[in-house]
């Protein structure tokens, strides 16, 4: 067996140029083209970049690829610096296309930014790359002395794997003396040669003859191949078998189990005996696909299955068995058969991801393409119709954009913080019965975007902080919530800018940027301020950031750290505090009231008054509540003159703070006109200057000073009108002041106190001027200034008639006067707890310095 000569890689180049040129122009979307076979690599197939009209330059950013099935070999290739279509690995065509025909090679070019799909298909031509070849390089062929002339005797067929042209073209013979050749057609237009006897046979003469069987193909140069035929001349047997039909024609369907019975065959032979036996089997020129598949039974006649069909691989089957007797000089007889397969619906869609886009970002537009999915069903017809949906509640759909082609689009707006990934179902269905289906699973993380501004735990904080906190010490945490992730999710605290009570807010109070926890960076004092209430920001760090706010209140609690302060009776010069008390005074005689005050609050400005020493317990009491100080029982003769008394005032702080006064009282027959020491009041430095309570008594006092100096002036303007009128009136002669005859207590008395002034030893006598008291006629009132009121801290208003001081007993005289005592109230520190109103007078006296001045010009 012989080969042609083959053809140069410049003659292959021709003919790849000359079907590049008549390809004809591309389709929209779809472009076709034409390469030779077995071309080396790197050969010149197409300049995809210049055809579909892309920017090479960007090929290779934009991920120009093709696009192919995980396993399949890559046989083209594409050169993203200049776009050009080249071949990647050597093509053979009947390796690539084993059914003959057109051979077509499908590719899917995918580009990226915007995502973009094209399909080409690229013919591989077929180039005479192969010879015909016989199945054996020599032939037996048996024939009986009695053939007729004209007697034909089929041969065996070359096989040539090229195609068209370049397959068998015709087949030739040796020049001899009996036989001719002549080639038959196919109904698929393969080309078989039959031997046709022209000369009569004698084996007698002559019993073998050989010939030489060329086959040559249709290629430029034209390619061939040889078999010898060896004709051995038998004795007579001079009938053949025949078939019923010479072709006969069968349905089966793909998936029939192996031993599935294909056709009975039934040939008959006139002859008798072996001559009249027939046995069956395939013809020599039988493909070996055939023979793998079928089996053909010698004796029967039945053809078998024996491998397994596939349609997709081929629907049809063309088988050639020969029927042969047993007798000497046996001719073989010829029949076709046709097995046409009928498709089942064997083959599941197959779902490729051709490329995804992940992850998504939230806030991408509906219509936004996630993935490529490409759909493929090996089957045909309906089996082969492949519909692909997505699951139910998913904010994604498909679209169809070539055949066989979806797009993975979003129909709605996404969320992260509601689904922050989707496991998407996609489904392939064929329209096969039964249908068979395919899901795939396609998970879509979603990017989070900063579209959530942080919130905080509650709307509103509410700190409480003991006063005297340690400086640095943490007060409270405040925390906020972001449902975005990541770096939008990532929190820093910081305090507004603002001002408590005119210092930035940062001299009070800082934040962790980080935790959120806040410490005071000052001791707060309770006194000074009660609460405050600051703005803390949560600021995400996303782009652009967001923020929320939250009001912080923080309430500043009491501790009892302020001790009272004893405010009256207040001693002169740092001395004790003296007082007078007339020893005639009954059992209940208010002797004074102790006055304190404390700068706390609540229970710890709660004060209580106790005797904490006397030099006897059962002369004097204090009231615990309201601190006025009284005796309990009637002095004795030998009760001593002067008694000893320490006061102490006890707040209701835990612990309880106190302070205490001592008193130096003086048991005395008359009381002298002297103001005692229960109506000093002075505030101590520390709390004039460390609590509002100067401010208020300020306020008060100067009310207090213009309403006396107001009444003075009214006074001193009635009684000089009532000079003029009577002359006779009475006089005042130091050191009394002298009634007016007839003159009697008016209802509208003045108050009368227990505390009375007494004027120091070596002091003139107080000047009295009388004051008509508009009541009565003989009812007059004298205002009495002492030479040492210029240090007391009253003008008192005298009635004429004496006054009876805590006795019953009218025919008693004592000397104490009647006062009169300032009722208006001065405002304490806070209003927790106000003091009884027995002690108000003594918080609203203050010193007028210049009332001393005044009397003496009245004495003048």
């Amino acid at each position: 067996m012989g080969a042609g000569a083959g053809s140069g890689p410049g003659q292959l180049f021709l003919h790849s140029l000359l079907f590049l040129l008549l390809a004809g122009p591309p389709a929209r979307g779809q472009l076709r083209y034409a390469v030779p076979e077995e071309l080396e690599h790197g050969a010149f197939v197409a300049n995809l970049g210049e055809d579909l009209g892309l920017d090479v330059s960007t090929l290779s950013a934009r991920r120009f690829r093709i696009v192919s099935r995980a396993g399949a070999r890559q046989h083209l290739e594409v050169n993203l610096e200049n776009g050009i279509l080249f071949v990647n690995e050597r093509i053979d065509r009947e390796e690539v296309c084993e059914a003959g025909g057109t051979c077509l090679l499908h590719l899917q070019l995918l580009v990226e930014s915007p995502l973009e799909l094209y399909r080409v298909e690229v013919e591989v031509l077929d180039i005479n790359d192969h010879a015909p070849t016989f199945p054996w390089q020599e032939y037996v062929l048996e024939v009986a002395e009695s053939a007729v002339l004209g007697a034909r005797f089929p041969l065996e067929s070359a096989q040539d794997p090229d195609v068209g042209t370049n397959s068998v073209h015709t087949y030739r013979l040796s020049p001899n003396g009996f036989f001719s050749l002549e080639v038959q057609t196919r109904s698929d237009a393969s080309k078989f040669a039959e031997l046709v006897l022209e000369r009569a046979l004698d084996r007698e003469q002559q019993r073998v003859h050989r010939v030489l069987l060329t086959a040559v193909d249709g290629g430029v140069p034209e390619r061939s191949g040889t078999a010898h035929i060896l004709v051995t001349v038998l004795d007579a047997n001079d009938n053949v078998p025949a078939f019923d039909q010479p072709s006969y024609g069968v349905s089966l369907p793909e998936d029939a189990p192996a031993g599935t019975l294909v056709i009975q065959l039934n040939a008959t032979d006139l002859d008798e005996g072996p001559n009249g036996e027939i046995e069956y089997s395939f013809s020599g020129h039988a493909p070996p696909r055939v023979r793998e598949l079928f089996h053909v039974e010698p004796r029967s006649g039945q053809v078998l299955l024996k491998g397994r069909l596939d349609y997709e691989r081929a629907s049809l089957h063309e088988l050639y068995v020969q029927a042969k007797d047993r007798g000497p000089s046996a001719v073989a007889v010829h029949c076709r058969v046709l097995v046409h397969l009928l498709d089942v619906n064997d083959n599941a869609p197959e779902v490729t991801l051709t490329s995804v886009s992940t992850p998504v970002l939230e806030d991408a537009p509906p219509g936004t393409v996630i993935a490529v999915i490409s759909v493929q069903d090996r089957d045909s017809g309906d089996n082969g119709r492949v519909s692909c949906e997505v699951g139910p509640n998913v904010p994604f759909e498909l679209r169809s954009s070539f055949r066989n082609y979806y797009t993975l689009v979003t129909t709605q707006a996404l969320d992260r913080e509601v689904v922050p990934e989707y496991n998407v179902s996609i489904t392939a269905r064929d329209m096969g019965s039964p249908a068979l289906l395919t899901r795939s699973t396609l998970t879509i993380p979603v990017s989070d975007v900063n579209d959530n501004a942080p919130h905080f735990l509650q709307p509103s904080y509410s700190v409480y902080v003991m006063e005297n906190n340690a400086p640095g010490a943490s007060i409270c945490s405040v925390s906020a919530l972001d449902p975005d992730c990541q770096q939008n999710a990532y929190l820093s605290y910081s305090i507004a800018e603002g001002h408590i009570h005119g210092m930035p807010v940062g001299t009070y109070v800082s934040i962790n940027s980080d935790s959120g926890h806040m410490y005071a960076l000052r001791s707060l004092d309770y006194e000074q301020i009660r609460s405050f209430q600051i703005q803390v920001q949560a600021q995400d760090a996303g782009f652009p950031p967001l923020s929320a706010n939250v009001t912080v209140h923080i309430f500043v609690l009491d501790q009892n750290d302020n001790a009272p302060v004893i405010v009256s009776p207040m001693p002169r010069n740092g001395s004790v505090a003296t007082e007078l008390v007339p020893r005639s005074a009954r059992p209940g005689y208010l002797v004074g009231t102790v006055s304190a005050v404390d700068a706390d609050a609540g229970l710890n400005s709660r004060l209580s008054y106790q005797l904490l020493q006397a030099t006897d317990f059962t002369l004097f009491s204090v009231a615990p509540d309201t601190g006025e100080l009284r005796t309990l029982r009637s002095f004795l003769e030998q009760d001593a003159s002067r008694q000893q008394l320490v006061v102490q005032v006890r707040d209701g702080g835990q612990p309880a703070l106190s302070a205490t006064v001592s008193l130096l009282l003086s048991v005395v027959e008359t009381m002298p006109q002297t103001l005692s020491d229960f109506s000093e009041f002075s505030l101590p430095p520390e709390v004039s200057s460390s609590s509002p309570l100067t401010l208020y008594l300020l306020v008060s006092l100067g009310s207090i000073s213009f309403t006396f100096l107001l009444a003075i002036l009214i006074l001193t303007a009635i009684r000089c009108r009532g000079g003029r009128r009577s002359r006779q009136g009475d006089s005042c002669s130091p050191p009394r002041c002298h009634c007016c005859p007839g003159s009697r207590p008016s209802s509208d008395g003045l108050k009368t106190s227990n505390l009375t002034a007494q004027p120091p030893a070596g002091t003139t006598a107080a000047t009295c001027l009388d004051v008509p008291a508009g009541g009565p006629p003989g009812y007059c009132y004298k205002v009495c200034l002492g030479p040492e009121s210029a240090q007391s801290d009253f003008m008192f208003l005298k009635p004429c008639s004496p006054p009876r001081n805590n006795e019953k007993d009218p025919g008693k005289r004592s000397r104490p006067e009647q006062h009169l005592q300032v009722s208006k109230e001065a405002k304490q520190p806070n209003t927790d707890w106000l003091p009884p109103s027995t002690q108000r007078p003594a918080l609203k006296r203050y010193r007028i310095q210049h009332w001393g001045n005044r009397g003496n010009r009245w004495k003048g």
